[in-house]
């Protein structure tokens, strides 16, 4: 058994199977990984992958638990070059995070620009997705850091820490009724405008959803993005009123009223996590410090001694969050 073959089974079932797709991406020939998965079958005496003539059609039972255990022998191999890395090159490296255009747009920029003054040998990459595809990235070991805020069920593989709470707020244009309101801002008064905001699935919809369905009212919902910039343009076009987080709002948006709907809506909680067992180099914890300041090493180092995701929220019961 060698590592070649171990990676060779990851990266083809990463790839949906497509052998092809896997040899461009692993510069190489389809008929050397397809011969090295061959003989892993082989001596294993299993099926990795279901076939049907040369096509490869499913991922078999014992391939599962096979590939899942290759993919956490190739994240250990992983982190031994880390450590290597580590005391050699403490200041150099890579460093990619996944998250939404919320998070990159609004929440990371600061922190970014000062990561990487003080690191500018490590190269950052920045990969934008749903949920879904951010938490993939951080389980298949494509991203060291994983930063959302819904579906935070998909992310099973990873440690997840929170970082800060926040709520959202109502975008009107100028001329909006609801922008001369004179008293407190009601779910009853949003529920009569049809509304531009996230995508299901998106920075915190769920909440906007529940809030509707417990005072049995229907929103209007008339367009949806996953972009709040997008959102803000469509509210300038008289398209609805928006609904986004209230850190998506700035200086330049001027031409718009931003009417506070914290009392309407539970705040939701944006988290950061890596994959559980990883090594996380030095300038790692520096960037989970500049991001949530109360994530110190000693905390995180600590949170990844804990059997599981629920031992890890109630170790951060009592750590106050910073509010956006």
């Amino acid at each position: 058994m060698k590592l070649q073959q171990l990676r060779y089974i990851v990266e083809v079932e990463n790839h949906n199977l497509n052998v092809s797709a896997t040899a461009e991406s692993l510069f190489t020939s389809q008929p050397g990984i397809s011969k090295q998965v061959r003989m892993l079958e082989d001596e294993l005496g299993v099926q990795v992958f279901g076939r049907s003539g040369k096509h490869l059609t499913h991922v078999t039972p014992s391939g599962r638990e096979i590939i899942e255990l290759s993919r956490d022998i190739l994240s250990k191999v992983e982190s031994i070059k880390q450590v290597a890395k580590e005391h050699t090159l403490p200041d150099q490296g890579k460093l990619n995070v996944a998250t939404t255009h919320t998070q990159a747009r609004y929440a990371l920029p600061n922190v970014i620009q000062g990561f990487m003054d003080k690191y500018p040998k490590v190269s950052l990459h920045m990969h934008q997705g749903t949920p879904s595809q951010i938490s993939e990235a951080a389980a298949k070991g494509d991203a060291d850091f994983a930063i959302a805020t819904e579906a935070l069920h998909l992310y099973n593989d990873l440690v997840m820490l929170p970082c800060y709470h926040w709520n959202r707020s109502i975008v009107v244009k100028k001329d909006h009724p609801l922008a001369k309101l004179k008293t407190k801002l009601q779910l009853e008064d949003i529920a009569q405008y049809s509304l531009v905001t996230y995508v299901f699935g998106f920075t915190g919809r769920s909440e906007l959803d529940k809030a509707f369905a417990e005072e049995g009212l229907q929103p209007k919902i008339v367009f949806t993005a996953t972009d709040a910039d997008v959102i803000k343009t469509y509210v300038r076009l008289g398209v609805g009123i928006g609904v986004i987080a209230t850190m998506a709002m700035d200086d330049t948006d001027t031409d718009l009223v931003t009417i506070d709907a914290s009392h309407i809506f539970e705040a939701s909680t944006t988290k950061i996590g890596f994959r559980k067992g990883s090594f996380l180099r030095g300038y790692m914890y520096d960037f989970i410090e500049r991001f949530a300041p109360h994530l110190t090493k000693d905390r995180v180092e600590k949170a990844c001694l804990l059997k599981n995701q629920d031992e890890v929220d109630e170790m951060f019961k009592t750590v106050p969050l910073p509010i956006k």
